[in-house]
C-alpha cells in the first residue's frame, strides 16, 4: 500500500534470491558451493589494504571533492594512457561508489521518458532495470551462442530509430564471458557518434584485466564521445568497497556532477586512497589472481562439457561460463533451485540476463578448484539420478 510504481515494477535480482536461500541452507548446516555470484573470493592485496589503513591513519575520512580525489582522477587517466593508447582529461571522470551508482546517474542525465538503450539479450540483469527506472525503455537485441554471443552490427542498426539515446555494451560480458573484437566496437562507435549527430556508446568495462585469451579494448579507442563505467571490484578483489568511476562527455560532467553533490557527496574517502594504490600498485597481484581464474575456467568448461552442457564457444573474459540447459529441464529457474536443494550447488538461473537466458545456467568460477571440482562431482551425481 502506497508504495510508489516505480519501486513495484523493479523485479527481484535472482542472483540474490540463490544466494540468499543458499545462506538459510548453509545456516542450517549444509556445505554449500557458491558458483553463482560474480565476486572474487580472494581477499584484497595488502598493497591496497596498507594504503587504506595509512590513508585513515593520516585522518583521511572526511568528504572529498564531489568528483573523487585529484590524485585518483590522474591515476585513472594514466592507466587509460598506459592501458589503451588514449587520453582522458581527468575532468571528465566521476568517481562512484560502485559502478551501479555511476549508472544511475548517467541515465538520469542521459534519458528522458520513453527514449530507447539498445543492450544485448542476454545482459547483466541491472541494466534494463537503471534505464527503465530512469524512464527509458531497453530495446533487448538477441546475441546468440551459435554466434559466440556476439551482437551483430546490421541487428543494431535495424534496432536503431530517432528516439534511440544510446547503444549499451558490456566486454567482457557478464553472464556469457565474451571480449568484443575491435573491429565491432569501431562498427558500434560509427553508429553512436552521440551529440549532436547521434546516439552515445554506453561502454561497461568492469571486467577489464580478466581476459584469457585475446585482448580487450576500450570504447575510448575509437571514440571520445562515448560514456564508460568501470571500477574496482572485480579486477582488484574489491567488491564490498564500493568504488567505481564513470567517463563522459564534458558537457554532461556539471549535471552528473551536480545530481551526485545532492545524492550522494562524494565516494567513500578511504576507499578512493585504496583506489589510487591499487591502480599505480596492484597488477602484479591482478595478474596472479588472473591466472588462477583461468585454471579454474578451463576445469569447469572441461568439466561442463563431460556432464553434456553444451557450451558452443568457450568465455574469454570475465569470470562465468554460460551454457544451455534446456536438455535438462528448460525451466531454468526450477532447474538452478532444484540443483541448490538436492546438491548444495549454488547457480544462476539464466533468465536473470533477460528473455534470452531462459533455457540458460550462469556458471561463476570465484571459487577454489577443489570447491569446483567437488561441485561437478555433485552435479554429476544429480544428473544420474534424474
Amino acid at each position: 500500500m502506497g508504495v510508489s510504481q516505480r519501486a513495484g515494477r523493479i523485479p527481484a535480482f535472482i542472483v540474490m534470491d540463490v544466494l540468499e536461500r543458499a545462506q538459510e541452507l548453509a545456516a542450517a548446516g549444509r556445505e554449500i558451493i557458491h558458483l553463482e555470484v560474480g565476486e572474487p573470493d580472494f581477499a584484497t592485496p595488502e598493497v591496497i589494504t596498507k594504503a587504506a589503513a595509512a590513508a585513515m591513519a593520516r585522518g583521511e575520512t572526511h568528504y572529498t571533492h564531489s568528483m573523487g580525489i585529484m590524485e585518483l582522477r590522474l591515476a585513472i587517466a594514466e592507466n587509460y594512457r598506459k592501458r589503451y593508447g588514449v587520453e582522458v582529461d581527468p575532468a571528465r571522470i566521476l568517481v562512484t561508489a560502485g559502478t551501479s551508482a555511476a549508472m544511475l546517474l548517467l541515465f538520469s542525465a542521459l534519458l528522458e521518458d520513453g527514449q530507447r538503450v539498445i543492450l544485448s539479450d542476454p545482459h547483466y540483469a541491472c541494466y534494463d532495470n537503471f534505464i527503465e527506472f530512469a524512464g527509458g525503455v531497453p530495446v533487448r537485441i538477441p546475441v546468440r551462442a551459435r554466434e559466440g554471443f556476439q551482437f551483430r552490427a546490421d541487428e543494431i542498426r535495424a534496432a536503431m530509430d530517432a528516439n534511440t539515446r544510446a547503444i549499451f555494451i558490456n566486454s567482457p560480458a557478464n553472464p556469457t564471458g565474451q571480449v568484443m573484437p575491435p573491429d565491432l566496437l569501431a562498427a558500434v562507435a560509427e553508429m553512436a557518434p552521440g551529440n549532436p549527430g547521434g546516439p552515445y556508446v554506453i561502454s561497461d568495462e568492469i571486467y577489464h584485466g580478466l581476459v584469457y585469451e585475446g585482448q580487450e579494448h576500450s570504447i575510448l579507442e575509437y571514440t571520445d564521445n562515448a560514456f564508460v563505467l568501470d571500477g574496482f571490484s572485480k579486477r582488484y578483489a574489491m567488491c564490498g568497497w564500493r568504488l567505481g568511476y564513470l567517463i563522459a562527455p564534458p558537457h554532461f560532467i556539471r549535471p552528473l556532477q551536480k545530481m551526485h553533490q545532492n545524492f550522494a557527496i562524494c565516494a567513500p574517502s578511504v576507499a578512493q586512497w585504496a583506489g589510487i594504490a591499487a591502480l599505480r600498485d596492484g597488477w602484479d597481484d591482478v595478474l596472479r589472481m588472473r591466472e588462477i581464474y583461468d585454471i579454474r575456467r578451463q576445469v569447469l568448461i572441461q568439466g561442463l562439457r563431460k556432464l553434456g552442457f553444451p557450451i558452443a564457444v568457450e568465455p574469454k573474459g570475465a569470470f562465468y561460463v554460460f551454457t544451455s540447459c534446456a536438455h535438462i529441464d528448460a525451466d531454468d529457474y526450477r532447474l538452478a533451485f532444484d540443483i541448490l536443494e538436492k546438491t548444495g550447488v549454488a547457480v544462476t538461473p539464466g533468465r536473470d540476463f533477460g528473455p534470452g537466458g531462459h533455457g540458460f545456467l550462469r556458471f561463476s568460477y570465484c571459487n577454489s578448484r577443489q570447491n569446483i571440482e567437488l561441485a561437478l562431482r555433485r552435479l554429476k551425481d544429480y544428473l544420474a539420478g534424474r
